[in-house]
């Protein structure tokens, strides 16, 4: 069976999120309502996405991360992604996502950046 739930770990005030092999319609309703349950009961200053497993997601992955993107926005954090491959890199620059949040190579720099 494929692994379609998403990994969270907390780090201080960061959340990772581990994304899974596939985001579309269907998961990414569980990844918002997992993560208004995290933020709500967390202080998150950043979120950090890992697509290192991701091979695949559609236009409601665009969607949710423009959503968190937003929302940290607001409350003052930030947001990173990382681990992200070439098929993945396109599908977030078509969503505009690869012009506001910064991309990086390894967790520990997408943490600390």
């Amino acid at each position: 069976m494929e692994e379609m739930s998403f990994l969270y770990e907390a780090r201080g005030q960061v959340l990772v999120i581990h994304m899974p092999k596939e985001l579309d319609h269907h998961n990414s309703r569980d990844l918002r309502y997992e993560t208004d349950l995290l933020l709500s009961e967390n202080y998150v200053s950043k979120i950090v996405f890992d697509f290192s497993r991701t091979v695949f997601m559609d236009s409601a992955g665009i969607g949710i991360l423009l959503n968190r993107y937003k929302q940290m926005q607001r409350s003052g954090g930030s947001v990173a992604i990382y681990g992200a491959k070439p098929q993945v890199l396109r599908i977030l620059a078509v969503g505009g996502i690869t012009r506001l949040v910064p991309q990086y190579e390894t967790k520990e720099a997408a943490v600390a950046g």
